[in-house]
């Protein structure tokens, strides 16, 4: 399976961004090495978003592209429609509801088959979550203490996303909207971007 890899705080220096949640990602940049300083085209800008929208949710170009055509063959606004596919992938919901402290993690528990959707096992990380849908750690999992710590120290209290910490199951309740995302982009570069 295709899937990003190298040196993940380096990545974030590089796109003048935090784009994997850890606190201690961007201690070594600095004003003089930020890519918002420098002079970009606006391809450049938008080259950048896109990358930074990538390196968020860990998804190589081509499936990249296909979520952005997609939603520009919808006609209305396709922004906040990719990134609602983007959020509802089942390694983004499993890192979300906090069985993982990171989209990485989260992706490797869901490819070693630890997730049951809706009582079935999926082990497939862009598995696209449809609202209703039940995410459940298998019986044999239960008992793993990373995912009762993680569960403990989860970051996010998201209103689309409802987790039962005890029972170990999250749900996605209802559609995520554009303000509820917990990320830092300019969507209308990214389309602008494919739309060339």
């Amino acid at each position: 399976m295709a899937k990003m890899n190298g040196p993940r705080f380096k990545m974030c220096r590089r796109l003048g961004l935090n784009v994997i949640g850890h606190p201690k990602a961007m201690d070594r940049a600095t004003q003089e090495n930020s890519r918002d300083k420098k002079n970009l085209s606006n391809y450049g800008v938008q080259l950048l978003e896109k990358q930074r929208l990538r390196a968020y949710y860990g998804v190589l170009e081509k499936q990249f592209a296909k979520y952005i055509y997609k939603a520009l063959r919808t006609g209305s606004n396709p922004g906040p429609i990719f990134l609602a596919a983007l959020e509802k992938r089942l390694d983004n919901m499993v890192y979300r509801m906090g069985f993982a402290r990171s989209i990485r993690q989260a992706r490797q528990m869901v490819n070693h088959g630890h997730f049951l959707v809706n009582g079935k096992k999926v082990d497939i990380p862009s598995y696209a979550v449809k609202v209703g849908d039940q995410i459940s750690l298998k019986e044999k999992s239960q008992g793993l203490q990373i995912f009762v710590n993680n569960m403990q120290e989860t970051p996010f209290d998201l209103p689309y996303i409802s987790v039962n910490r005890e029972k170990l199951v999250g749900t996605l309740t209802r559609e995520p909207l554009r303000d509820e995302l917990p990320i830092e982009i300019n969507e209308q570069l990214i389309v602008e971007y494919y739309s060339r």
